[in-house]
């Protein structure tokens, strides 16, 4: 049963085996699991419970509707803005479908530096093969890739790079373009279409519109969950309380309010929480072409290349892929004023764009940004873009470039306050003289990882390998927050993954 917060009349108390606050990718997964075990679930979301029949494929109505902050999230300094979902189903909502399993690399590395074990090729194996199977994640036919993605792979292959099709969750795809604003087929295999109607369809009762504000922890234990319920038009909070008295806690608010929860909860035992938190942090370069692109319409990611991934051991890494071109999005991320705004919108037919996603936390000493909280008690991300960063905005912009020269482009222009355009291979030293880093172009994440890092050092980390706190006894944190790096993939399947593992590790401890 899922209960809106208007549906919500009185104060709520409620007992149940498993509380699981966030509704997304480990969330969802987790619960479903739970569910069919037999056991009684309640879930608190925060974000709206919307259908396919609201998604109407208006900007202006999806970015209030699905969007954290209305769609305006960002960093402290304002120098990065976030993207991330906030409805029930979280940022699987609104994500572009692209899937990964997690690169075995990232998981040596987490195993070495972090002791984590049990977390191989071989043991997460069954677990990426049940998710695959129920959100039917496959390869995108490389003939169906739009214009903006084609421009990619044509590039990378005229200049010998790599670039190959991406894998998407999606069935009885119409190939519509508009996945970040919520599919308006339920093609999307996202959560509210799979794996939450798995779990109401078992019993789990699912709170929308409500915000767990704390946890409260008596001793070692978990005692009880109070929340709010919001008023959905202002998002603002209501007079009423839900209070949820369970055997075990889960967060799974992802990496930015989940840490935020358990901060507001006084469970910051070590000095680690909202720690380490990591945002493959993008930059973006958009091109011309004589013939139309229309990057608006098609799959908005399906060609993706790791040519750059790994750039040695003093250099950040990076991975190209395509963003949608919808008209609100474009405009926001160009940061040019007046006629050259409006002359570059007006073209936004022939544009075609890609992003670079930096890999951040794996050099030594990169311990990303932080999740706090401001004195009213709201969160606060801070991220300082360091040297490391700007090299690798810089080398990954001038690959786009190339990219994009040799696939047609008439002209190529960054996205910098004043921005750099490039004609030929000839121009690219314009990139290598123009300023990098906060302040001076457009940077953005989709992807927010890290906060509450697992590790096998209670000292050095929040929770353990098998995703439970590691003072709180019965508190598990199952979301992207528990990633000790970033992954230099999409971060989704690696969270689907751990959560479906997580299950079991849940389910014991009740």
């Amino acid at each position: 049963m899922i209960h809106a917060g208007h549906e919500i009349r009185s104060d709520v108390e409620v007992r149940c085996d498993v509380c699981v606050i966030g509704s997304g990718a480990g969330g969802a997964v987790l619960a479903a699991g739970l569910a069919e075990r037999g056991l009684r679930v309640v879930m608190l979301e925060e974000g709206g419970h919307h259908t396919r029949r609201d998604f109407d494929l208006q900007e202006g109505h999806a970015y209030p509707m699905l969007y954290q902050d209305r769609g305006t999230r960002a960093t402290a300094d304002l120098a990065i803005t976030i993207l991330q979902g906030r409805s029930v189903g979280g940022s699987t909502t609104v994500n572009w479908t692209t899937c990964f399993r997690t690169p075995p690399r990232i998981l040596a590395l987490w195993r070495e530096r972090f002791g984590i074990e049990g977390l191989d090729e071989a043991s997460l194996a069954p677990h990426f093969d049940a998710v695959e199977e129920r959100l039917h994640i496959a390869p995108w036919p490389e003939e169906l890739a739009n214009a903006n993605n084609r421009q990619l792979l044509d590039g990378c292959r005229r200049l010998g790079w790599e670039a190959a099709p991406l894998r998407r969750n999606v069935k009885a795809c119409v190939n519509s373009g508009y996945c970040g604003l919520g599919c308006p087929v339920d093609a999307k295999q996202a959560m509210h279409v799979t794996y939450l109607p798995d779990a109401l369809a078992r019993g789990m009762e699912l709170y929308a519109d409500t915000r767990a504000e704390r946890i409260e922890v008596e001793g070692e234990r978990v005692v009880a969950v109070h929340a709010v319920v919001l008023d959905r038009a202002t998002g603002r909070p209501t007079q009423r309380r839900v209070k949820v008295l369970p055997k075990v806690a889960v967060s799974s608010g992802g990496a930015i309010n989940g840490p935020a929860l358990l901060l507001r909860s006084g469970l910051d035992f070590n000095g680690r929480l909202g720690k380490r938190t990591f945002l493959h942090p993008v930059v973006a370069m958009a091109a011309i072409y004589e013939e139309p692109v229309n990057g608006f319409y098609g799959a908005p990611q399906s060609i993706g290349s790791h040519q750059f991934i790994d750039r040695g051991p003093d250099k950040v890494g990076f991975f190209l892929e395509t963003p949608p071109l919808h008209p609100m999005l474009a405009a926001t991320a160009f940061r040019a004023f007046g006629l050259e705004h409006r002359a570059f919108l007006q073209q936004l037919a022939h544009v075609g764009v890609l992003i670079a996603l930096s890999v951040d936390g794996l050099l030594p000493g990169d311990e990303g940004g932080t999740v706090s909280l401001r004195d009213d008690g709201r969160v606060r991300v801070d991220y300082p873009v360091g040297a490391h960063l700007e090299e690798s905005f810089r080398a990954s912009s001038i690959a786009m470039a190339r990219i994009q020269l040799a696939a047609g482009a008439k002209e190529v222009i960054s996205l910098h306050d004043q921005p750099v355009r490039i004609r030929s291979e000839a121009d690219l030293a314009r990139l290598e003289e123009a300023p990098w880093g906060a302040f001076q172009h457009a940077i953005f994440t989709a992807h927010q990882m890290g906060g509450c890092p697992m590790g096998a050092d209670p000292a050095t980390s929040v929770v353990d390998a098998t995703l439970r706190h590691h003072r709180v006894r019965n508190l598990f944190v199952v979301d992207g927050s528990v990633l000790p790096t970033s992954l230099g993939v999409n971060p989704s399947e690696t969270i689907y993954a751990l959560a479906h593992r997580a299950r079991a590790h849940v389910a014991a401890a009740i």
